[in-house]
């Protein structure tokens, strides 16, 4: 018998002119960026709350909370490396992800390989076991408008049973 869980995470961010856009831990050339307390990866983050709630262990801002100074500005991967510890701490091994990127602009086909590379290196998986996927809004409500950007992420873990 096998243990599977899945866990769903999804972040959203205003768009913020001059600051760096970081997806996946990529950047990504733009005149604009997300706003967050850290760098505001919201792949990273979903993704992040994706393997917390596999696990039920609350979200991101339980475990890195936006009042605390430490977190200003930091790299998103660390707080999905301290996502996988816990899966790998608790026994489960990451079968595979999958995530959806919102944002109106820019095109952002061209940055996928590295995105879904650098995601496999972050959570040591083969690349073929993370997906990454890329949507406008078609114009509609804040994301369609250019205010804000979105991701969401599944992720399935499973253990053998005792």
């Amino acid at each position: 018998m096998i243990d599977v869980r899945t866990g769903l995470g999804w972040d959203n961010h205003r768009i913020l002119e001059g600051r760096p856009l970081i997806l996946g831990g990529v950047s990504i050339p733009c005149e604009f960026g997300l706003d967050g307390h850290s760098d505001a990866d919201i792949l990273l983050h979903a993704l992040t709350d994706a393997l917390l709630g596999a696990l039920a262990l609350g979200d991101i801002g339980m475990h890195f909370p936006d009042t605390d100074p430490r977190w200003k500005g930091a790299s998103s991967d660390q707080f999905l490396r301290h996502a996988a510890a816990l899966v790998k701490d608790l026994g489960y091994t990451i079968s595979n992800v999958d995530t959806t990127v919102i944002l109106q602009r820019p095109k952002l086909k061209d940055y996928r390989l590295p995105i879904q590379e650098n995601i496999a290196r972050i959570l040591g998986l083969p690349a073929g076991r993370v997906g990454v996927k890329f949507k406008t809004a078609e114009k509609v409500g804040p994301v369609g408008e250019g205010k804000s950007g979105e991701a969401q992420a599944i992720a399935t873990l499973w253990k053998p049973s005792a």
